[in-house]
């Protein structure tokens, strides 16, 4: 088993068909979504057809994004879900205070995911992830934070990144994963994207559709030489405590330790 997921898989909560075909894909957890991907007179099929897939425990971790709190449809969401036994989490969508963790926190135990997709939600992103201790996990939606800074250009989006990353971090909890990546017939752009994201601090991807399982799954784990380098620096810690340099010069401490220790509990995915 891994030890953060890598591959987190959408499928719209109103087309059970989609959603089959997403369990069986490999995803590491597959997300049934309720808001952006359901139109707003299909919602009551949605979270009737997703109640009765969630009634059952699930071999394979299954979330559920729900509508945003002060929608019509955020309070049944909830009132439907949350105690089913094959629910895994709640992703909580446009989440902009801490106030809003906490709301939903103190009606269920589910893990709880903050998604945050405006300003006012990054500028609140420490607060937001140090909200409750359901709190497991916050990342971005950037299409609606695009739309709420106006950014056309993919770097202007980086600052945002990077502000989640951080606060996740000094939250203690594990790297975000990255946004999806919204042309599945892009391959190479993907692959890309998440290497830009991975030298951000990233670890894994939202996809939309199971071609994009593979290209975010190689770019995420550790290549054979990352591995190599980080039993190189494994091997030299155990024979010698303390910083110190390699023979090839580069420089170890316990920092660089950590992170090749990390480095190979990815590395070991069975």
């Amino acid at each position: 088993m891994r030890p953060y997921p890598l591959t987190w898989l959408y499928a719209p909560g109103d087309r059970p068909s989609v959603v089959a075909k997403a369990l069986a894909a490999g995803a590491d957890v597959v997300v049934i979504d309720l808001e952006d991907a359901v139109a707003p007179d299909r919602k009551e099929y949605a979270r009737a057809a997703t109640a009765d897939l969630l009634a059952d425990h699930r071999p394979l971790p299954v979330q559920v994004r729900v509508n945003a709190l002060g929608t019509p449809w955020a309070a049944a969401d909830l009132a439907a879900l949350t105690a089913l036994p094959g629910l895994a989490g709640l992703r909580l969508p446009k989440v902009t205070t801490p106030d809003e963790i906490r709301q939903v926190a103190a009606a269920t135990s589910v893990p709880l995911f903050a998604l945050l997709e405006t300003a006012l939600g990054i500028e609140h992103a420490f607060a937001v992830a140090t909200a409750h201790p359901a709190l497991r996990g916050i990342a971005l939606g950037e299409a609606d934070l695009r739309a709420d800074l106006g950014v056309r250009a993919d770097a202007g989006l980086d600052w945002p990144r990077s502000r989640v990353i951080v606060a996740a971090r000094a939250a203690g909890l594990a790297p975000p994963p990255q946004s999806v990546h919204p042309d599945i017939r892009d391959p190479e752009g993907l692959a890309a994207s998440c290497a830009h994201g991975r030298a951000l601090g990233f670890l894994g991807r939202a996809a939309i559709h199971p071609r994009q399982l593979p290209v975010i799954e190689r770019a995420y784990l550790p290549t054979p030489a990352e591995i190599e380098h980080a039993e190189t620096i494994l091997k030299a810690a155990a024979a010698q405590e303390g910083a110190q340099a390699l023979p090839d010069g580069r420089f170890v401490d316990a920092a660089v330790v950590a992170l090749a220790r990390r480095t190979l509990s990815l590395a070991r995915t069975n």
